[in-house]
């Protein structure tokens, strides 16, 4: 296991201002060795994703071996699984210069090139507490129970498209009260695509560009309890707003491209490490203001999944 050093993580707390109600604190808990003794800080691959699971244990999605790991809240090792379920593809960015006039930006290579369950891209956790993994490079998303069986899978793997039984490169999965699904597709096909709870397609919605209702890189998505669907359109620096049927509501600015989004159960909105209400307007921030996946637990604290392979958790004061 390789040491990684979190000093440069703990001093993050120096940087948050006076009044915030968050504080970053170490996690998960270091492994020990067979002596005792701590071990240093787990050696995540990239980790694109977390969920909190209805027990409360955290479910760490990274890019290495076993790439879904579970821990309790205090961050105690619990057991990992998924070894061999998920792609090798990796999704690369395309150079300007090489793109196809009106075309994706990205792709994905297979082989040497890539890296270990490199695929996955979004975890999430349901109503019903199933566990749905985004498959970026095998064109395919995931529905699980708690033991990581298949109960479900939407995108014909392997297989790319643009229809109602593929998907290119998808990005993240959402879920309305009535249990239907919204699949972000995501980096190679502009498009938001719409499933019952059992998997019927019923719609999709999205061309590639910048106006309303178009995207160019649909990267995350959340549903909240009136049924509108929020996406960040992520190389465009923007969350737009439809309803349940794809109609273009409204849309909000952000810094940044955002690569996460989280609805919390007050509906509010963490994109990344910022804190919205669903207008847009900004309520809080963290020290810490990007991420690649979030989590809230009922209490309120917050992790953010970082690719360079860490999980920061913020303890709510």
């Amino acid at each position: 296991m390789r040491v990684r050093s979190m000093g440069a993580i703990l001093t993050l707390t120096a940087a948050i201002a006076a009044g915030q109600p968050y504080k970053l604190v170490e996690w998960p808990i270091q492994a020990r060795s067979a002596a005792g003794t701590p071990a240093g800080p787990w050696n995540f691959g990239q980790v694109p994703g977390v969920a909190i699971h209805s027990s409360g244990h955290v479910l760490v999605l990274h890019r290495g071996a076993q790439p879904v790991l579970e821990f309790d809240a205090s961050g105690k090792f619990l057991r990992a699984w998924g070894e061999g379920m998920f792609s090798e593809g990796k999704v690369v960015r395309i150079a300007p210069g090489d793109r196809v006039a009106g075309g994706s930006g990205y792709s994905v290579v297979h082989g040497p090139a890539g890296c270990h369950n490199c695929g996955v891209h979004s975890i999430r956790v349901d109503s019903q507490g199933s566990v749905w993994v985004v498959d970026a490079g095998a064109h395919a998303v995931h529905k699980l129970n708690q033991q990581g069986k298949v109960l479900m899978q939407l995108g014909n793997r392997g297989v790319s498209g643009l229809g109602p039984r593929n998907f290119n490169l998808p990005t993240d999965v959402g879920f309305a009260a009535n249990g239907d699904i919204y699949v972000s597709d995501g980096y190679a096909n502009p498009r938001v695509v719409k499933f019952s709870r059992d998997g019927k397609f019923l719609l999709e919605w999205g061309t590639r560009g910048n106006g309303p209702g178009e995207f160019q890189l649909p990267h995350n998505l959340v549903v909240d309890a009136q049924d509108r669907v929020y996406v960040t359109d992520r190389d465009n620096q923007r969350v737009q707003v439809f309803d349940a049927n794809g109609k273009f509501l409204k849309q909000w600015p952000t810094e940044t491209g955002v690569s996460t989004l989280f609805i919390t159960r007050d509906q509010k909105i963490w994109a990344g490490g910022v804190l919205r209400d669903l207008e847009g307007k900004v309520l809080g921030k963290l020290p810490e203001t990007g991420g690649h996946g979030t989590a809230v637990s009922d209490g309120g604290d917050v992790y953010l999944a970082q690719l360079t392979g860490i999980v920061q958790k913020f303890v709510k004061q």
